[in-house]
């Protein structure tokens, strides 16, 4: 891929001053690894953001089946990396301080279990704490079609102000390579955390 370029360095603020962003990525076993990956790659060239990856085991075999990345190569990409059965990582716990949690994709099973309160993995676990403490916690869903049960499981986390962003190409910026539309969920993700960014091409 392309070296990224006009990232703004303008971050979230607190109280005027700039601080260091915990971000939690959660990589679950849908399909669309890639995602992630891109994501992380951006997050890896903004020197405040520090991020925490967690990948599923289907995650990991995903990774083998649709990339060409190795699963040494998106551990690079991030600060620190936990194993998805270690409950007692620190970013289960809401004494670690976290800005934000993205689960990117986020498969039909983990949204099942976030939405209904069953942290039996550290990516359940860790969404289930951003709940709890008022942090922001982003969703991107990746199944079609989706019936009922995958709808209301959204709409409950919707209400609870969780931010849905399904990874859902968009077509007036032109895409002219996956590239492009990875570029575009990475900047949608982005939007959300307030990260300033010029990562795809917006509408003008």
């Amino acid at each position: 891929m392309s070296t990224i370029q006009n990232i703004s360095k303008k971050l979230l603020r607190a109280k005027g001053r700039c601080c260091k962003i915990n971000i939690i990525v959660g990589i679950s076993g849908a399909s669309g690894a890639i995602y992630a990956i891109r994501l992380l790659e951006v997050l890896k060239s903004i020197p405040q953001v520090t991020t925490h990856l967690v990948m599923s085991k289907y995650a990991i075999k995903n990774i083998g089946i649709e990339t060409d990345y190795s699963i040494e190569r998106v551990v690079e990409l991030a600060n620190f990396t936990y194993d998805n059965g270690n409950l007692a990582a620190r970013i289960s716990s809401g004494s670690y301080i976290t800005h934000a949690t993205v689960i990117v994709p986020c498969s039909m099973k983990t949204l099942a279990c976030i939405s209904n309160g069953i942290c039996d993995t550290l990516i359940a676990r860790a969404a289930d704490v951003a709940l709890k403490e008022s942090r922001k916690l982003i969703i991107c869903p990746r199944e079609t079609p989706l019936n009922s049960i995958h709808l209301e499981n959204m709409l409950k986390l919707s209400k609870l102000g969780v931010k849905i962003i399904p990874p859902m190409p968009a077509f007036y910026n032109k895409p002219k390579s996956i590239e492009d539309i990875l570029n575009h969920q990475a900047m949608k993700i982005c939007d959300c955390l307030g990260i300033v960014n010029e990562i795809g091409r917006r509408w003008e």
